[in-house]
């Protein structure tokens, strides 16, 4: 299959790149700079498209069918069932050494992986292993690269010491002001107050240059929001934010933490009853919106939404110039009359310092399998975010940041942390990202680092909104929120000259990506090449069995609890039951799995057995219940015997400490068409017998 991989590149002829779309003129010495390129290649599909892709045969200039020919011409035979996706981009064994995690593995790579470190490409594997066992490590490294600034120091990076707490403790003892590390200068990232904070145009003046605000402009603009937030709301008021993510947007939600309030993002494409629902699971006090959305030219009403959904106080901000296209409810106020509050007020303020865990910021779940999850976020959210961008996108302070989203959805958040804690600039279009202009407006701000989803790329294919314009300054793209299209990714890396492509793979309660690309593994179409660093996470089998880590194979992610950032709790629901009832306890710890593999050998007489653990009614440690099913359906079984069988086995083979407090036979158990055991409806049916039991 090799040698058929480089003999469809050489079977290529110049008719084929007639074809393709480039004129008579250019295609022989086309033809002549491929064959060059790829002759130099060893016989191999992936060998010979990186030899292409390094040697610039191929420009962002050239048609579309043109890429997909030579594209998918090397890679004619290559066999994906055995090799996995074919990559399209390779790291730099010279470039590597310059990206954030390089820089962090050549300082310290010799002295924490010892004599194996060789280099941030070989080593990268040993080195995401360390990352994950030795969380403290890793962490203290990484909070150093950003701009985190302590009001007080942690006490300890991690402590495991709470076992309520199943993700751990970090960094207890911590104060600080996340928004204040957002606006202040920081000389280890080279941002002073003249640095550009954010690049911003607006939708209709694409032919002007674009704008720019300092970060002392930035900084001064939330401080005169935190003031007029002070005259009017309560410290610790939730007060929500229904904007499309604008300039206004990032100044009031960046004014919210400063002043000791709590952001509630709400999408703007919501309609009354899911504004309603938000607003009244978070309690907020206020919302912020604007009078009409502009996109494309058209004006789509928000203020008429947000006041069918809620009663609270609305604070409007004017979508065009400085005047308001509606008319306020009584009690509501224009952003003009809002600004006019923090008059007369000192150009300075004191940020309202809080404990890491303290809450900054209320985000939910889509929503689509019943009432949203109400997500919160601490202080401990932002710098997860951050430094998961600082290493995987490689967001650098000489960075321009670009990822068309709202507040509404995680990836708001994450974009305002992603560039303001690296040191990177922030770049927003107040329009539509899904033509031409936008586009435009990448090559105007020379954006270096830009994030999309996969069907914005699609309308951007779609409409050629790139023909003719240079996206050469861009470096790295990222993508998450949908499955990608591998022709349409291969579009999109062509117009950046073949710049890799991260995917991103997370939740709004994790404030991360637990999955996704890095810059130090070769990258594929529409796939993620490992881990998130620090993250633990094991592929589970229908059983909840998890497979080794080296074989291919399909099935559930169960990630390891141990996770810097993740939520520890919902404001609406119970978060163990959430995320954690039935999921399987994998080293170290012991898994129900492990517990029925044991008790199935305690006696002959048993078919199979499921281990369930049980909330006792008083409150206290959970209560390890074991159900059996015997081979003979009809035999009769002393369940106290079959106890005792079992706490023998297991204190043998696992655990000394571990107590059976419950053994019941049964007929068989609940499943799924695919045989899947259902232990959660184990786990509820025995809860409630047990509870029946206790009020008798």
């Amino acid at each position: 299959m090799a040698a058929s991989a480089r003999g469809s590149v050489w079977e290529i002829q110049p008719r084929d790149v007639e074809a393709a779309g480039l004129a008579a003129a250019d295609a022989a010495a086309f033809h002549a700079a491929l064959r060059s390129a790829a002759g130099s290649a060893a016989a191999s599909g992936d060998a010979v498209w990186a030899a292409v892709a390094a040697a610039g045969v191929l420009r962002p200039e050239h048609p579309h069918a043109l890429h997909q020919l030579v594209y998918y011409s090397a890679y004619a035979g290559w066999d994906r069932a055995a090799r996995g996706p074919p990559p399209y981009w390779f790291p730099s064994p010279t470039d590597c050494k310059q990206t954030n995690l390089g820089r962090l593995m050549e300082v310290n790579g010799p002295k924490l992986l010892g004599s194996s470190y060789r280099d941030p490409i070989s080593s990268f594997n040993h080195f995401y292993r360390f990352s994950v066992e030795n969380q403290e490590v890793y962490w203290s490294m990484v909070l150093k690269q950003l701009a985190v600034k302590f009001k007080q120091e942690p006490m300890s990076i991690l402590s495991t010491s709470d076992r309520s707490k199943k993700g751990g403790t970090w960094l207890q003892g911590a104060v600080l002001n996340i928004a204040e590390c957002c606006l202040l200068p920081c000389p280890s990232l080279k941002r002073t107050d003249d640095s550009t904070a954010i690049i911003w145009r607006d939708e209709g003046l694409d032919d002007y240059p674009v704008n720019r605000m300092s970060l002392k402009e930035l900084r001064s603009q939330v401080i005169t929001v935190a003031h007029a937030l002070d005259a009017i709301f309560e410290k610790g008021d939730p007060i929500a934010i229904d904007t499309p993510m604008t300039c206004n947007a990032v100044i009031i939600y960046l004014a919210i933490i400063l002043g000791g309030f709590v952001v509630v993002s709400i999408a703007d494409s919501f309609a009354p009853q899911e504004i309603g629902s938000r607003m009244g699971v978070s309690k907020a006090k206020a919302i912020f919106t604007q009078d009409f959305i502009v996109r494309g030219g058209k004006k789509v009403p928000l203020y008429s939404r947000v006041i069918q959904g809620t009663s609270s106080k609305a604070v409007v901000i004017p979508a065009i110039g400085d005047s308001l296209g509606i008319m306020l409810r009584d009690g509501d106020m224009s952003w003009k009359d809002f600004l006019s509050h923090a008059a007369g007020r000192s150009s300075s303020y004191s940020p309202v310092y809080q404990s890491v865990d303290a809450l900054t910021n209320i985000l939910f779940s889509s929503g689509t399998t019943g009432e949203p999850k109400a997500i919160p976020w601490t202080q401990l959210s932002p710098i997860r975010c951050a430094s998961d961008t600082w290493a995987h996108l490689d967001v650098r302070p000489c960075d321009i940041g670009c990822w068309p989203t709202n507040l509404g959805w995680v990836m708001g958040p994450i974009i305002i942390y992603s560039c303001f804690l690296t040191g990177a600039t922030l770049a927003l279009y107040h329009g539509s990202p899904l033509g031409r202009d936008f586009c435009k407006f990448v090559q105007d701000a020379g954006v270096t680092v830009l994030g999309s989803v996969p069907s914005l790329v699609k309308s951007w294919k779609a409409g050629n909104c790139a023909e003719g314009l240079d996206w050469t300054k861009i470096r790295v793209l990222g993508t998450t929120g949908e499955a990608s299209d591998i022709d349409d990714n291969l579009w999109l890396t062509s117009r950046a000259s073949y710049k890799p492509i991260v995917e991103c793979c997370g939740g709004t309660e994790l404030a991360s990506s637990y999955i996704q690309g890095s810059l130090l593994r070769p990258q594929a179409f529409g796939a993620f090449s490992g881990a998130s660093m620090s993250t633990g996470f094991v592929i589970l089998d229908e059983q909840g069995t998890p497979y080794p880590d080296d074989i291919p194979c399909s099935g559930e992610v169960g990630l390891f609890p141990l996770y810097f950032g993740a939520t520890d709790r919902l404001l609406n629901a119970d978060h163990d039951k959430v995320y954690f009832d039935g999921m399987p306890i994998y080293k170290g710890r012991t898994s129900s799995v492990e517990i029925e593999r044991v008790c199935n050998r305690a006696d002959e007489c048993l078919l199979e057995t499921a281990a369930v653990s049980i909330k006792p009614s008083g409150g206290g440690p959970e209560h390890l219940a074991i159900l059996a099913v015997l081979k003979d359906r009809s035999a009769q079984y002393d369940v106290n015997l079959l106890k005792r069988k079992f706490q023998t086995a297991i204190q043998k083979n696992l655990n000394p400490l571990f107590k059976v407090s419950y053994v019941k036979v049964v007929a068989e158990f609940p499943r799924t068409a695919s045989n899947k055991l259902l232990r959660r409806v184990l786990r509820d049916q025995l809860a409630q017998e047990l509870s029946n039991r206790s009020k008798l």
